[in-house]
């Protein structure tokens, strides 16, 4: 069962949020955390790849950072450890957000309200990418989606899930789907290979783990995606190919379980991933501090 956020430092949480909707860190001016983690959309941006600076297309689809403080690491092929060492990387990357961390720091240190929250939450009187990045951290640890139709029914409420859903949470068991989708985010806790009963056909260049750990046996092993929210997280897959959660069912079946399920039984643990919809994050947008001359303007089109 997801538990909700528990020992965060809330003055760090405040100023992360800010930070992840600023898009003053990136070179443009124009694409922030938010824009390819899109709290409004489960925390992704519903795209096969996400677009970046110049409309350049990404290599991978967005992982949703809903629950993604529960994963034993950081993006598909795992090579940032923790949430802190995931937020410096798309600031400084070409085809994401552009910039650098020595720019993306000035631009913070230009602008006194930002200053001034520094001071008050960090105490060191400066400004740097350790603290932007831990702070962006921080925020992202809140973003648990408990309270999910299935977590009441865990919790005891039987009459919460239909006999459907009951249905595709037997199949899910039995079929072995919990078999990697498991722990409180249902997933994200183990590295699996793409296509362990038949190969996995794209055309995308990502190729796993082996990325991070240079050996071959993890050629095509990608981090396991948690199932919480997944009927908002759509499309599926690294690659973005599953455009539905039926889809992704039949091809996880076949692929993963060597499992051709029925039309009625892929209706059914359709019908049980929907019930791990949680609570979304309800908070005020954060208003962000001004500008000043000194700030170094933003080049989209540069």
């Amino acid at each position: 069962m997801l538990q909700p956020v528990q020992n965060v430092n809330l003055a760090q949480v405040e100023l992360g949020k800010k930070l992840y909707f600023d898009p003053r860190l990136s070179k443009s001016g124009f694409i922030s955390c938010n824009s390819c983690h899109n709290l409004s959309m489960g925390g992704t941006d519903n795209l096969k790849t996400s677009i970046g600076h110049k409309w350049a297309q990404g290599p991978i689809n967005a992982p949703t950072v809903l629950n993604s403080s529960r994963n034993l690491a950081q993006f598909w092929d795992g090579r940032a450890k923790d949430l802190k060492e995931q937020a410096g990387g798309p600031i400084a990357n070409p085809g994401e957000m552009a910039s650098n961390h020595t720019l993306a720091v000035e631009v913070l240190k230009s602008i006194p309200g930002y200053v001034r929250e520094f001071k008050l939450v960090f105490g060191t009187g400066k400004v740097t990418i350790d603290e932007v990045t831990q702070a962006i951290a921080e925020f992202e640890k809140t973003l648990v989606t408990p309270n999910s139709r299935f977590d009441q029914w865990l919790l005891g409420k039987k009459d919460v899930l239909t006999r459907k859903e009951l249905a595709g949470y037997e199949l899910f068991k039995s079929s072995g789907c919990s078999g990697c989708h498991n722990g409180p985010a249902v997933g994200g806790n183990s590295f699996q290979k793409m296509g362990l009963v038949e190969p996995y056909k794209t055309s995308s260049k990502a190729e796993g783990l082996v990325a991070v750990s240079g050996k071959d046996a993890d050629r095509f092993k990608f981090k396991v995606p948690t199932l919480r929210n997944v009927e908002l997280t759509y499309p599926y897959f690294h690659d973005g190919e599953a455009e539905t959660l039926t889809e992704a069912v039949d091809i996880m079946g076949r692929l993963q379980l060597g499992r051709k399920f029925s039309e009625a039984e892929n209706a059914q643990i359709v019908a049980f991933l929907k019930t791990l919809t949680g609570e979304q994050p309800s908070f005020q947008l954060p208003i962000l501090p001004p500008s000043t001359e000194a700030t170094p303007r933003p080049k989209p089109f540069e």
